[in-house]
């Protein structure tokens, strides 16, 4: 097919698989896309059977999906969302809206108030003194403390002073 390279697709061809295992499992024709990003200066091939989008449209496609697969890698490593509660799209929607706004929050109480720990560090502060009625500054403060000490006095001596 005739492609603009401007637009940084270098090809789009019509493909048919033919290896053994890959003809048997997918004897269907495909689509094969080759484009260069020109902000990573890297070459990408990709395989579809939409046949109905332009080629920039399919390049564009698989780069977000890469994006989205970082947004649940986030949301795993930051929010804390282990398991799904629910199963129906409704209910990740809702627990995922849920995580992020807590997130957010935290976020925006940590710099309002100025606290130089790391975010992991204050969530786990926040989780251990959920019920607490002290300002959060002194909370934080006194774990701070309490982990320096802790440190301190888990230091093990060789040798008798």
């Amino acid at each position: 097919m005739i492609v603009d390279k401007s637009t940084g697709v270098q090809c789009d061809q019509i493909i048919v698989l033919t290896g053994p295992k890959s003809k048997n499992e997918y004897p269907e024709q495909m689509r094969r896309v080759r484009y260069m990003d020109s902000e990573l200066q890297k070459r990408f091939v990709f395989l579809t059977n939409n046949f109905f989008v332009d080629a920039k449209t399919v390049a564009d496609i698989y780069r977000s999906r890469w994006q989205v697969e970082l947004f649940f890698k986030w949301i795993k490593g930051h929010l804390r969302i282990k398991t799904f509660y629910g199963t129906s799209p409704n209910a990740v929607k809702t627990q995922i809206w849920i995580a992020i706004s807590v997130y957010l929050l935290v976020a925006i109480t940590k710099k309002q108030l100025d606290i130089s720990v790391s975010m992991h560090t204050f969530l786990q502060i926040l989780e251990v003194n959920l019920f607490e009625k002290r300002p959060i500054n002194q909370i934080v403060d006194e774990a701070m403390k309490h982990e320096l000490n802790t440190q301190l006095d888990n230091q093990l001596k060789l040798f008798d002073n």
